[in-house]
């Protein structure tokens, strides 16, 4: 059960929205993450801007996926790892095998995801005040020094995210069940 209004188009406030309808239509059903943001107009206008700047960003969109799963998975939002991981299998095109190390903070195989996963829990462990190793590190598997800011960006939005869900106690919509954590090793 939620903690705060899990609002549909219908319930939600007038300046929610547009926003509300465009996640409709983006994804032919309302995240309950959406839901609970359009109790905050701004909030949900955030999630909207930061997404698509984030979008815009030149990590790969598999590499952006890892940054999202990672942060969800360290900041206990079971709801996003399931919504991300949705993205990373459906979009990214990434391999269950991956998907399922990533959702449990082990090795895919991959270097490059690898070192994004690495990076990503590092700058929240840190709060961005990540060692000079592990810059290097980020930077010797192939990334470019603005690409160590664009995992700050990612983490921005997943914190943006991961901790609305973990305030307002969103369930995860039956859309993305499948996609939860210990989902895909059943």
């Amino acid at each position: 059960m939620t903690r705060l209004p899990l609002h549909t188009l219908e319930t939600a406030p007038e300046a929610s929205r547009p926003w509300v309808q465009q996640a409709l239509n983006n994804n032919g059903f309302l995240p309950n993450l959406i839901g609970v943001l359009a109790n905050a107009p701004a909030a949900l206008e955030t999630y909207f801007t930061v997404s698509g700047l984030n979008a815009r960003a030149s990590l790969s969109l598999a590499e952006r996926e890892v940054v999202q799963i990672t942060a969800a998975r360290l900041h206990g939002c079971e709801f996003c790892v399931a919504g991300h991981t949705a993205v990373a299998l459906k979009k990214a095109q990434l391999d269950k095998a991956t998907v399922q190390q990533l959702q449990l903070g082990g090795s895919t195989g991959n270097t490059r995801l690898d070192a994004v996963a690495r990076f990503t829990a590092e700058v929240i462990a840190s709060r961005g005040n990540v060692g000079d190793g592990a810059l290097a590190d980020f930077v010797a598997a192939g990334f470019e020094p603005a690409q160590a800011l664009e995992v700050v960006l990612g983490v921005s939005l997943a914190t943006l995210c991961n901790f609305a869900n973990n305030l307002g106690r969103s369930p995860i919509n039956p859309e993305l069940q499948a996609f939860r954590p210990r989902a895909l090793n059943a």
